[in-house]
């Protein structure tokens, strides 16, 4: 499922990303990456608040909904 609709308080891991290379890798540097893990903890019209590796990052919709995770 994408991100976007993605459940609050749940623990889940990224299985593809739809992005151009440069926005990949910047994500990549984030800790945003294929298998890694997130929990999203606010949705507030689309746009996320998660937290990857124990850091809070914000998220805008048109990126969140290119993110599929399980």
């Amino acid at each position: 499922m994408p991100l976007l609709i993605a459940p609050t308080n749940q623990q889940l891991t990224i299985k593809k990303i739809f992005v151009e290379d440069k926005l990949k890798k910047h994500l990549e540097s984030l800790g945003i990456s294929i298998n890694s893990e997130l929990r999203v903890i606010d949705n507030v019209n689309g746009n996320l608040i998660v937290i990857v590796k124990d850091v809070r990052l914000a998220l805008d919709r048109e990126i969140a909904g290119k993110i599929l995770v399980a």
